[in-house]
């Protein structure tokens, strides 16, 4: 019968230390990442630039720009706030991924 040596896949168990020490620099570069993600602005547009809504990367809305034109349709403008603020959302969402997969190499 075989005997293995090192008791782990590959001949030993890997050092500890090292991982522990992997997974805090990766928490550290992951928490750089949304302090500098949390202050980007992100601009949600809609009919044409008709409706702007500025969020920032922490998900907070800054601002929403109005045109005249839009001011006398109450129906249209909802809609055009609707619109440009799920723009702005998800482009936060996507840079928000795309950088954890930078980090993570695609794991989460």
């Amino acid at each position: 019968m075989a005997k293995f040596k090192g008791g782990g896949f590959g001949g030993g168990m890997p050092n500890m230390n090292n991982l522990m020490q992997q997974a805090q620099k990766m928490q550290a570069e992951m928490a750089k990442q949304q302090e500098a993600l949390a202050v980007r602005e992100f601009r949600g547009t809609a009919g044409g630039g008709a409706v702007i809504v500025i969020m920032l990367g922490d998900y907070s809305l800054k601002d929403v720009v109005i045109s005249d034109e839009v001011m006398d349709d109450r129906e249209m403008l909802q809609d055009l706030i609707l619109v440009a603020f799920n723009d702005a959302l998800k482009q936060v969402k996507y840079e928000s991924e795309a950088g954890m997969k930078g980090l993570t190499g695609g794991l989460f």
